[in-house]
């Protein structure tokens, strides 16, 4: 056991395998654990390097585990796939773990605290509520749109519909006016769900000092700041604003081959909901250039000029998060360009 240097973990939820090895690589022990001999076996181990995929109970055993001593590695799955050997299976998963875990290139995932844990649950709540709530309002419109009552398009118009049902001149069986009541009060709780967590984001916004510097950047108000405090990784995490930026997946994919570089569509690594706010942020920015015919950023009205409007959006949201990460690491403020003379 005192020749362990390197454990590699793979996480179920029930029973675990464990690959060590020492500092040379050879390999000294592989166990399968269940789940409550896991943190006893850990505990009688000499301190060691403990990796694991980043998978969505990684953070807790990382905490767990990193209690007792012992350092913490996460890594991403797309890097450990590399070093699965022949077939897959718990041991072949394990082992692969240590050997990435091992390499000097490779990049690891901070383990995120149980308040970073729970700010996050806050915008996949409301997520799946508004997922829910566009659903609901699809299938009201449509049923009326079967029974010949249509209204124009847009969340915006969900009164007119719910106007139709509770209109006792429409004409609707009453089978469907009971269904389309059901599904109306299903929404109305809905809204008052969405409501209740934009309250709460707002509220967070106000009290983080982070967020509020965030805020001063155009296109970000209290949701995406909220969401990038909460979601986005430490700032240190990355070099460079750029780094930050491909880690959202908001830069080219590459397939460059005998140095002919050849870009193609956004890579869509990293952070989903953060990359999607981003880009809902670059948007109001261009509708609001849109509307205005001085001060705007003179970058900006070039992209316009010039490219495409959804690839303005990317650009433009790609600008955003680099400077998002200069905000996170300096402490400072957004500052609008100075226009040239």
């Amino acid at each position: 056991m005192e020749e362990i240097s390197m454990i590699g973990l793979d996480l179920a939820k029930n029973v675990f395998q464990i690959h060590s090895s020492d500092e040379m690589g050879h390999v000294i022990l592989r166990r399968r654990l269940r789940r409550n001999q896991v943190l006893e076996f850990f505990d009688q181990l000499p301190r060691c390097v403990v990796a694991m995929e980043a998978c969505s109970s990684a953070h807790y055993w990382g905490r767990e585990i990193g209690r007792l001593g012992h350092e913490i590695r996460l890594i991403p799955p797309a890097y450990v796939k590399p070093f699965v050997k022949r077939q897959k299976n718990d041991a072949a998963d394990a082992e692969a773990i240590c050997e990435a875990a091992s390499r000097p290139t490779m990049h690891f995932v901070p383990v995120k605290s149980e308040e970073t844990q729970s700010a996050a649950m806050v915008f996949r709540a409301r997520e799946l509520l508004v997922r829910q709530r566009t659903q609901l309002i699809n299938a009201l419109r449509g049923h009326l749109g079967e029974l010949g009552h249509v209204a124009p398009q847009g969340a915006r118009n969900i009164r007119k519909l719910v106007d139709m049902v509770e209109d006792c001149e429409t004409a609707i069986p009453e089978a469907a006016q009971a269904c389309l009541s059901g599904l109306i009060e299903m929404l109305t709780r809905l809204n008052s769900q969405i409501r209740g967590l934009d309250a709460e984001i707002a509220r967070r916004a106000r009290d983080n000092e982070v967020a509020r510097r965030l805020m001063t950047v155009p296109g970000i108000g209290p949701l995406i700041a909220t969401a990038l405090v909460a979601l986005a990784p430490p700032p240190e995490t990355f070099r460079r604003g750029r780094d930050f930026a491909a880690w959202l997946g908001l830069v080219p994919r590459q397939h460059s081959i005998g140095g002919k570089q050849r870009l193609g569509a956004t890579t869509k690594m990293g952070e989903r909901s953060l990359r999607r706010l981003l880009i809902i942020g670059a948007n109001s920015v261009v509708l609001w250039r849109a509307r205005k015919t001085t001060g705007a950023d003179p970058w900006l009205a070039r992209m316009i000029e010039r490219k495409p409007p959804l690839l303005v959006r990317v650009a433009l949201a790609n600008k955003m998060a680099r400077i998002v990460w200069a905000i996170m690491t300096t402490g400072e403020v957004y500052r609008a360009p100075a226009a040239s003379a």
